[in-house]
């Protein structure tokens, strides 16, 4: 029999063990010691091997071995993802070979010219579920207008790429673009912790990579006549101008970056995808010392991959939040003249242009609605104080601007603020960054609720 003295502590121990997570709180996780259950009204969702989340829903104690649910991702310094990086897929399915899909001619120009981006479900649904919990009805009425804006779905896991059938298949039925992230190069996000990815180079990354670019295009191939747009490696091939004297896991990853990136840009031209290569932002390679060196590989990349018609151009800004057109420049930017996404866009253009690689671009102002509230340029990580910029739309104001767009879900959070985490980035533990942060890829309630309120235009 227990003695008094330790039945007593065994009872002192039970409220901390029976207390449930809160809604938005972490119920799971590999390393995790808390509740794997939820209050009343949250269900506990996996998100990733690191993180599971108590989500609103139907159930009243769920914990964190309920079914898995797919994630859609977000950023790093420009996206995060929801997957771990252990170098080996989660899901593995059949390749189709090059030679059985159908080639299709990329259509030439603006594809959002005559149809507006797809409004992804999956998005919709984590915005409605977020507004299910409010009382306050000109709050949900501005969270309804996130909830039916076109964002980017993002590809961030080769387990992902079954879904797309699905939102090929909604693109299909409401007659509009289908917008993705292509996003998960072998050594992902070689500066960053936060955006790791699955896939590593020294365990048949480069042929699992591969595989995973395959695998698009035979979902979209069979879809055809539904207009996909695709942002190709969101971060990639800035690091590959200006991160491999800064860090060797970039050196070490840049010519991979650079073979894979043609490899994307050749097979999903086969099947008519129109692409934009991911070009950082004003404050990454804006820089007068490195726009050049940019657009020099920009163009080579282009004509080693035999110039494909469907890469159309430039992606600027994605999931950062400098604006497209700043009324002044901010502190944090002197020193650059491309103190925003116009003046980049246009001292970048010309360079493009002398180096064979079209010049069109679009840009992500889903963040950029307030401006002056970073401490420095390149920080990144849930920053305090944003609120959702211009929405998506044509009128650009410049003709080399085919469309603002929204890549980056607002709501989905950049990196998690627990240093203790395995994908822990110090950068969402700076004083500009908002904490505390759940896990990449997974909503960040409080966030998103600034993000509305602050937004610029106002919902």
């Amino acid at each position: 029999m227990f003695k008094a003295g330790a039945l007593f502590a065994l009872v002192s121990l039970l409220p901390a063990a029976l207390a449930q997570s809160q809604m938005y709180g972490q119920c799971g996780g590999t390393g995790f010691t808390g509740s794997t259950t939820c209050v009343s009204g949250a269900v506990c969702t996996y998100s990733n091997p690191y993180y599971s989340q108590c989500l609103p829903g139907k159930s009243t104690s769920s914990s964190a071995s309920s079914t898995k649910t797919t994630s859609s991702s977000t950023t790093s310094k420009s996206t995060t993802s929801s997957s771990s990086s252990t170098g080996t897929t989660s899901t593995k399915t059949t390749s189709t070979s090059s030679s059985s899909i159908p080639t299709t001619t990329p259509s030439t120009g603006n594809p959002w010219a005559t149809k507006s981006g797809y409004v992804s479900p999956y998005y919709a649904a984590e915005v409605n579920a977020a507004a299910a919990s409010l009382s306050d009805s000109s709050l949900v009425a501005k969270y309804s207008k996130i909830a039916n804006t076109p964002t980017f779905i993002w590809l961030d896991t080769v387990s992902k790429v079954p879904t797309l059938a699905t939102y090929l298949a909604g693109a299909k039925a409401a007659g509009t673009v289908l917008q993705i992230v292509v996003y998960d190069l072998p050594n992902r996000d070689c500066a960053a912790k936060a955006s790791n990815g699955e896939f590593s180079i020294a365990n048949n990354g480069v042929a699992n990579y591969k595989d995973y670019i395959d695998q698009i295009a035979a979902q979209v191939a069979a879809y055809p006549g539904v207009p996909v747009v695709a942002v190709i490696e969101p971060d990639s091939l800035g690091n590959v101008v200006t991160n491999q004297d800064k860090y060797p896991a970039c050196a070490t990853a840049a010519p991979y970056y650079q073979e894979l990136v043609v490899y994307a840009m050749q097979k999903l031209n086969t099947v008519g995808v129109t692409m934009y290569l991911d070009a950082g932002h004003a404050g990454w390679l804006g820089w007068p010392a490195n726009i050049s060196p940019a657009a020099q590989l920009f163009g080579t990349l282009f004509s080693q991959a035999g110039k494909p018609a469907g890469v159309r151009g430039l992606a600027t800004n994605v999931a950062n939040y400098n604006a497209l057109n700043a009324a002044s420049p901010d502190p944090i930017t002197q020193g650059n003249s491309n103190y925003d996404e116009q003046h980049y866009i246009n001292a970048l253009a010309p360079l493009l242009t002398q180096n064979g690689f079209p010049a069109h671009f679009i840009v992500d102002q889903g963040r950029a609605g307030v401006q002056n509230i970073r401490q420095q340029w390149g920080d990144w990580c849930n920053i305090k104080g944003a609120g959702f910029g211009i929405r998506p739309t044509t009128n650009t104001g410049s003709a080399y601007i085919d469309s603002i767009v929204w890549v980056k879900p607002g709501g989905e959070c950049d990196g998690t603020s627990n240093s203790s985490a395995a994908r822990y980035d110090s950068t969402c533990s700076l004083s500009d960054a908002d904490t505390p942060a759940p896990e990449a890829g997974t909503w960040f309630q409080e966030y998103f609720n600034t993000l509305v309120v602050k937004a610029n235009p106002s919902l």
